[in-house]
């Protein structure tokens, strides 16, 4: 067996695994990453997710994040807003091969495919690396960045996996003991994405056949409150195709959900039901919408895996391929007993405010290494028949004219055993309440998560410290200050890298997590806080640096990346402003002439445009730049001119 050694070592090609992966690769560390799948990316690729939901806004599309969604805008043709799940949909394809050029440009990264963790090596309380099924890679820091939080079980590190009560840390939205619904649920469902496709009028695709068993009476109703052309473009990609992740009466499978954390037998029968469920589904929305929908070709590319030994760790023949992405959206994994935990409390606004307040902590230090918005989402099938009474504290607002999540942040702790040393989690296995995990669990949430982890893998191995006793400042310096990518820590609605003062008041508000406005919104610029410097920023500061050079060549090559986005695929539009309500904007056109009388919504991704649509006089005439979406019947509007 081949033997190879490394600074970092990441299990899984997960979102967050692939993450880490390329960020601490950047940085200098020697890395490995070891995939099971021949792609790499995760919910993005390999689950075929490709309608990513949260850091939508412009302020939050930064890091990694913020260029992957740059390099999908400039590989997709006709760009990426087609669906109305997402503002974000894309071919799961153009995802993966974004991700392979990543890991392929990278000298110091080697990647390995096809392989899935065995055994985990220990030196003491450390873990010193893993053995797969056909090599060993040993490693002075490794990452668990599995689906499932594999390398957890392997390790026998603590961890947790269902609900957890009222009493044990008073989450509003915890149940109080043990009802049908946690009994029958313990995580939230998985789903198994199919990709459909329209072959035009009057055509026939070739029929779906129907599983071994089949019941599709589960199905009925699905897209009632909706009607077939809106259920179909919930999640429509380019070239006539639609992403089929439905979670009302559709493919969502949560049915013994707790045999994938059993044997490798019990794991490969729900993966079995879980891979006939979509099929099923499919080919109900055939027979019941018409023969021109069947299932998209040569989407997933097609592999087969050998079954061996009886662990805690997936080999199994792989049911995905062609129309059927590689594995499911698991919404939910084994989560970390950490140094620290993310409950309910973290991620919900705090009293009169728009976002909650920055993460520190026990000794008041902001400890934020990575961020996200999205509401709190949790899926379970058949809810209404189980706990009618189940309900998420709200964790919403309206903002740029439609519904979107209320920011928080993510704890370095969070990532961190609570006593085992070489690793770090970096996935949706990181120290979470089940409950919290419903906002934790989204893409460019993991994104950010997994650049935060690599990069303190690295750090780790610059300093020869554990990850335990990397100081979190240094680790925030480092993401801020990333030559090629970086990540914003503290949100702020009205904020872009694209702002001279962007990496102050990010240091300033890490520093000061006490000021940190609740409104979400950085003061105005000539009331903004002086700045912090970045050689001081461990320690308290006379807060009066400038800029760093390589920031400001960073902020025009941001600049540019901006601009170029606004000028893409847009059009003019003129019309007279509709104010239907609070956040709720329309304009009817006058203009083109062939949409003239045509009623569209207005949205926005940007700060400055939803000041303006705030200010906006019903009635009143309007000239907007922006891009136009059939499917969710909006303009999303770039530049607005009263």
């Amino acid at each position: 067996m081949n033997e190879l050694q490394s600074d970092v070592l990441v299990v899984g090609g997960s979102t967050g695994g692939t993450a880490a992966a390329i960020q601490a690769a950047r940085r200098g560390a020697q890395t490995v990453l070891v995939s099971e799948f021949p792609w790499v990316g995760g919910m993005l690729s390999t689950a075929g997710v490709s309608a990513p939901d949260g850091n939508e806004l412009a302020a939050f599309q930064t890091g990694l994040w913020g260029a992957l969604l740059q390099s999908l805008q400039c590989q997709q043709g006709g760009g990426l807003d087609h669906g109305w799940v997402s503002f974000f949909t894309f071919d799961p394809r153009t995802a993966a091969q974004i991700f392979a050029d990543w890991v392929k440009e990278l000298p110091n990264l080697h990647w390995i495919s096809g392989q899935v963790p065995v055994e985990v090596l220990r030196d003491g309380n450390a873990i010193a690396g893993v053995r797969f099924t056909d090599v060993i890679v040993k490693a002075k820091i490794t990452l668990d960045g599995t689906e499932l939080g594999d390398l957890l079980a392997l390790a026998e590190i603590p961890y947790r996996w269902g609900w957890e009560f009222q009493g044990e840390w008073h989450e509003p939205s915890a149940p109080v003991a043990s009802n049908l619904l946690t009994e029958r649920y313990p995580v939230q469902a998985p789903t198994w994405v199919v990709v459909m496709q329209d072959y035009g009028e009057g055509a026939s695709a070739p029929e779906i056949p129907a599983p071994a068993i089949e019941d599709c009476s589960r199905f009925l109703g699905a897209w009632d409150n909706y009607g077939p052309h809106s259920f179909l473009n919930y999640g429509r990609l380019p070239g006539n195709r639609f992403m089929i992740n439905w979670p009302i009466q559709g493919n969502d499978y949560g049915e013994g959900v707790g045999r994938l954390v059993e044997r490798d037998a019990s794991r490969l029968e729900f993966l079995q039901e879980a891979r006939s469920h979509s099929q099923s589904f499919a080919g109900f929305i055939q027979r019941h919408l018409g023969p021109r929908y069947g299932l998209a070709e040569d989407i997933f590319p097609f592999f087969i895996k050998g079954v061996e030994g009886n662990c805690n760790c997936f080999k199994t023949p792989s049911f995905g391929g062609g129309a059927y992405a590689l594995h499911p959206y698991y919404r939910e994994s084994r989560r970390l007993v950490g140094v620290k935990r993310i409950t309910e409390q973290d991620i919900l606004p705090a009293l009169g405010g728009r976002v909650a307040k920055l993460s520190v902590d026990e000794s008041g230090v902001c400890d934020a290494i990575a961020l996200g918005n999205y509401a709190n989402d949790h899926h379970y099938p058949h809810l209404e028949s189980l706990d009618p009474s189940f309900t998420l504290a709200p964790k919403s607002i309206r903002w740029g004219g439609r519904w979107t999540g209320t920011p928080f942040t993510i704890p370095y702790g969070a990532l961190v055993p609570l006593a085992t040393d070489g690793l770090l989690v970096c996935e949706k296995n990181i120290s979470v309440s089940h409950i919290a995990n419903g906002a934790t669990r989204l893409q460019p949430v993991v994104m950010g998560i997994g650049q935060a982890a690599g990069m303190a893998a690295a750090l780790c191995v610059e300093k020869n410290c554990q990850p335990r006793d990397l100081p979190v400042r240094m680790l925030q310096v480092a993401l801020l200050e990333d030559e090629i990518a970086p990540a914003a820590l503290v949100p702020l609605f009205n904020l872009t890298p694209d702002h001279d003062d962007w990496l102050d008041c990010q240091k300033f508000y890490l520093e000061n997590p006490d000021q940190y406005p609740l409104s979400g919104d950085r003061p105005l610029q000539n009331k903004i806080h002086p700045s912090v410097r970045s050689d001081d920023f461990s320690r308290p500061s006379p807060l009066n640096s400038e800029i760093p050079e390589t920031h400001k060549t960073l902020s025009t090559h941001l600049k540019s990346s901006v601009a170029a986005r606004l000028i893409k695929n847009c059009q003019s539009f003129m019309g007279i402003f509709q104010r239907k309500g609070l956040q709720d904007y329309a304009i009817v056109l006058t203009h083109p002439v062939e949409m003239a009388g045509q009623t569209w919504n207005l949205v926005t991704l940007l700060a400055e445009v939803d000041c303006q649509l705030e200010k906006c006089q019903d009635e009143q005439p309007l000239k907007i730049l922006g891009r136009h979406n059939s499917a969710g019947n909006w303009i999303i509007v770039e530049e607005l001119t009263a």
